[in-house]
């Protein structure tokens, strides 16, 4: 029975799914064996013999059991499936017999209508019938009392245009006699229709007066004051002359709002103001004039004047006279601006003046006010990079008085030059910072002015790059150069440290300096050199020589104070009486003692240099009476073998073939060539003194003395010692060749007196 039913249910199962008994499709291949429980040609007694004839009791109780579990399974799945289409078999019921109820209420409905409609059709016919007599009356009738009325309208008139007059509703009565006029202008030849027409004008008149007075007064909102001009043009006022009125009217109020701008001080509220009185009040005229000018329908004859295009002339003129106006006092009052402090005012200031112009440009297009505003931008930062080159150039010129005046001060506590000059070039350094950071405001991304053309390009390459740095860097080089040029042959008051200093900043900025502010510059401002900049190379170029010539004229001005030193140690002294010398002259150790002091200051700010090796006698290196005397003994018996040669023969062809010394020579970046070039300055200036005198014999030996005192020291500070001793060699010579007794000194002597002086 168990497995009855459970094949009975089963099939059910399998018709409502449309499957098989091998659980395919009915479309497919059907099974014909009676033993497969799941083929339709199932046969339970067919399949309880087999299962009996092979199955041991065991194995019937398995399948059993397995068949058990299929039942219930089976039973699991219908109850499933009911309960899950129930609720809809309830609702398709219930739609179903809704829809039969409201199907049979909706034919009851229509067979009412149709009864409805026919009985209204049958009414209407009867109606037709019983008017169609009296219809061409009626429609006389009616047009009579149209016509009755509008007489009655007519012959009031005149009262309804006083009313409205006295209740100053005159839109009311403007319109009222807009109605009235071409038919008043049609039967005007009749005498009743020209007594209402005659009044008419008048009362017309009176309300255009009052209009005019109103509109002239100036008292009324803005409002009121397009109900008057709009109301004017209807009564036939001519357009042009109401277009100057009204630009007049406005031109007054705009005028108070210009005046009252004078008064403010702070460039930000001068802004503020201007934009929220003037340019709001100015955006007001425009629309306003555009609206009842520009913008209003042309109907009938106004079509024909072509006013719109007339009004707009007007109004550009009109806007562009008070524009000039505004832009004099925002330039003047930006011109007032003279601070270099804080740029972010007029910064701010600038870009709400241009933003408020923007709604120039929207109201009115093709007006150049948004441009000239613009234009004032641009000035003003071109203004602005210029009062920056000025402050910087005022601040270096500030920084280098201080340098002088640091560099004038006691020695004690004050500071060496290389810590002047670490000051002087980090203080310019920030300063220059500083005010690209103030100038990089002008490009800042909230600035509205900052997209424009001239500030992505011209203002960053030209104004900042080349008119604001490279300027001042050629300022720098200039200005130093100056201190050459001014100086004059006997140093003018530039003290020679300050000359030194110069020249060494100089140098650091043709080095690196330059380099790393444009650098700096390029990054900060985005700069895209479309156009021709100068080139840092050439900057550097122009440093390197501002740097050597200040170098060389420091050697110059140094060289020549030691020479001024001996020359007046020369001239002031008579070396033909002079008595035999005990000790080294005070000039001689002055002068040890300043290229001392200037090798200890130049070597503060330049590296050491390189000097050829030294002897090991440098400092007891002895000089002769006569500078060739060994040369002499050596070539004389190849010119005359049998009579002295002269001594001035033999000198003059010893130098022929010596190297040539170039006292002013241009002098390296570095101590030794500095001291170097001093020292030959100072040299030569002694040799040409001592050749414009006369000695005798003390004085010769006197110099003897001075010239191997100052070879002991002065060696040390050459690139070169035999300089010295060629220089010094050329003096004792000179001395010797003018002196009246040429008795030498001892060199033993020469050595006893010098140490211990």
């Amino acid at each position: 029975l168990a497995i009855i039913w459970f094949v009975s249910v089963h099939g059910m199962l399998k018709l409502y799914y449309g499957l098989n008994e091998e659980g395919k499709t009915v479309d497919q291949a059907e099974s014909m064996d009676p033993c497969d429980i799941n083929g339709p040609h199932f046969d339970p007694e067919v399949y309880l013999n087999k299962l009996r004839r092979e199955c041991s009791l065991g194995e019937l109780m398995d399948q059993e059991s397995y068949m058990v579990k299929q039942i219930r399974s089976l039973d699991s799945d219908m109850q499933t499936l009911v309960y899950e289409n129930y609720n809809k078999f309830i609702s398709a019921t219930d739609t179903i017999r809704k829809m039969k109820n409201d199907f049979k209420k909706m034919e009851d409905e229509m067979d009412c209508l149709s009864t409805n409609m026919a009985s209204i059709t049958d009414f209407s016919a009867r109606i037709s019938g019983t008017l169609q007599d009296q219809h061409a009356q009626i429609t006389k009738l009616s047009g009579v009392h149209t016509l009755l009325r509008k007489l009655q309208f007519l012959f009031e008139l005149p009262a309804r245009l006083n009313k409205c007059l006295e209740l100053q509703a005159y839109a009311q009565a403007v319109s009222s006699h807009r109605r009235a006029r071409c038919v008043l202008l049609q039967y005007s030849h009749m005498p009743s229709f020209r007594g209402i027409q005659d009044d008419c004008h008048a009362i017309m008149d009176k309300l255009a007066q009052e209009l005019r007075q109103k509109f002239r007064d100036g008292g009324s909102s803005a409002k009121d004051l397009s109900e008057c001009v709009e109301l004017l043009l209807q009564l036939d006022e001519p357009a042009e002359e109401l277009c100057d009125k009204f630009l007049s009217h406005a031109q007054s109020r705009l005028e108070a709002d210009l005046l009252g701008l004078e008064a403010e001080t702070d460039i930000l509220e001068f802004i503020d103001r201007g934009c929220n009185e003037f340019v709001s009040s100015l955006c007001l005229v425009i629309a306003s004039y555009q609206e009842l000018f520009v913008n209003r329908p042309q109907e009938g004859e106004l079509a024909s004047k072509n006013i719109p295009q007339m009004a707009i002339g007007k109004l550009h003129a009109f806007v562009d006279a008070l524009a000039t106006h505004y832009f004099s006092l925002v330039e003047r009052r930006i011109q007032e601006e003279k601070s270099v402090g804080d740029n972010s005012l007029l910064v701010r200031a600038l870009d709400r003046f241009h933003r408020r112009l923007q709604a120039v440009a929207k109201l009115l297009p093709g007006s150049a006010v948004p441009s000239q505003g613009t234009e004032i931008v641009v000035r003003a930062a071109r203004e602005r990079i210029k009062q920056y080159l000025a402050a910087l150039q005022s601040f270096y010129l500030n920084s280098l008085t201080d340098v002088r005046q640091a560099l004038a001060a006691p020695r004690l506590g004050g500071s060496s030059a290389g810590e002047l000059l670490s000051t002087l070039s980090a203080t310019i350094l920030n300063q220059i910072k500083s005010v690209l950071a103030s100038v990089h405001l002008f490009t800042a991304k909230d600035i509205t002015f900052s997209n424009k053309p001239y500030f992505k390009g011209e203002f960053c390459s030209h104004g900042v790059r080349e008119s604001l740095v490279v300027n001042f860097i050629k300022f720098v080089c200039q200005s130093s150069r100056q201190f050459c040029e001014s100086a004059g042959d006997r140093g003018g008051s530039t003290p020679p440290a300050l000359l030194l200093l110069l020249s060494r900043l100089c140098l650091d900025y043709e080095t690196s300096t330059i380099t790393y502010i444009l650098t700096l510059t390029d990054e900060q401002f985005l700069v895209q050199h479309h156009s021709p900049v100068t080139a840092v190379t050439a900057l550097c170029g122009e440093a390197r020589e501002a740097a050597q010539k200040l170098l060389n004229h420091y050697v110059k001005v140094q060289g020549l104070i030691i020479s001024q030193m001996l020359r007046k140690s020369v001239e002031t002294r008579d070396w033909v009486n002079t008595i035999e010398p005990r000790n080294v002259r005070a000039v001689m150790k002055r002068v040890v003692e300043d290229t001392t002091s200037i090798d200890v200051q130049v070597g503060l700010l330049y590296e050491e240099g390189v000097r050829k090796a030294h002897s090991s006698d440098s400092s007891k290196r002895t000089f002769s009476v006569y500078s060739s005397s060994r040369q002499q003994t050596r070539y004389a018996p190849s010119y005359t073998p049998s009579a002295p040669m002269d001594t001035n023969l033999l000198s003059n062809i010893h130098k022929l073939f010596s190297e040539r010394v170039e006292i002013f020579s241009p002098v390296e970046f570095n101590k030794v060539s500095v001291l170097t070039g001093i020292i030959k300055i100072s040299l030569k200036t002694f040799l040409e003194c001592v050749r414009l005198r006369t000695f005798g014999r003390y004085g010769l030996q006197q110099i003897q003395v001075d010239c191997h005192y100052l070879q002991m020291y002065l060696w040390r500070f050459v690139s070169d010692e035999n300089l010295v001793h060629f220089l010094l060699d050329e003096i004792v010579g000179s001395t010797a060749h003018r002196c009246l007794d040429p008795a030498p000194m001892e060199q033993s002597v020469i050595e006893v007196i010098c140490e211990r002086g």
